[in-house]
């Protein structure tokens, strides 16, 4: 089965990743499509897909903020993992180089924050002499430092976005959206 992609990626306008009221592009809720990041100098970051490409777009904002200011979306009627798998690699083609989100930086723009990478030496020390209970304190502890240090700078950005992380995995130094 081939698919014709109806737009390029030059085709498409670039939309500004935060609006002037300091959200994201709330047209995009549960929409399905294929997404493309760029920087402030409009360079491509990341190419992805999703089956809700807002959600998609605010765990991107506050793993990689500073990153994230431009985008270009292409929505599809209906999901199909073929056409959007066809639709990014046409893209990233199309960009001539792979996008660092896309190669080396994959996981800082996939996976959940490990907050315990941001733990200080005295903190490491701590928590490899304490029991399991002191552990999920201070993991807890860190994640909450580093959840606070990635609101106050999208908020210093003016992001107004509601942000909340699920509270059950920060007991394992996990920071991810809920």
């Amino acid at each position: 089965m081939t698919t014709e992609i109806k737009t390029s990626l030059t085709d498409l306008e670039y939309i500004s990743y935060i609006d002037a009221d300091g959200q994201l592009p709330e047209g995009l809720q549960s929409q399905v499509g294929v997404y493309a990041i760029f920087d402030s100098d409009r360079v491509l970051q990341f190419v992805g897909y999703s089956r809700d490409v807002f959600l998609s777009l605010k765990q991107h904002l506050v793993r990689q903020p500073e990153k994230c200011q431009w985008l270009k979306v292409q929505t599809i009627s209906r999901p199909s993992r073929t056409i959007l798998e066809s639709i990014k690699e046409a893209w990233i083609a199309e960009n001539g180089s792979i996008p660092p989100g896309n190669t080396t930086a994959t996981t800082q723009w996939t996976e959940p924050i490990d907050a315990k990478l941001a733990m200080t030496a005295d903190e490491q020390i701590s928590y490899q002499a304490g029991d399991e209970l002191t552990q999920i304190k201070l993991l807890k502890s860190v994640a909450r430092r580093v959840e606070a240090t990635i609101i106050s700078n999208l908020e210093s950005r003016g992001i107004r976005v509601a942000i909340r992380f699920n509270p059950k995995l920060k007991e394992k130094g996990i920071l991810d959206l809920t």
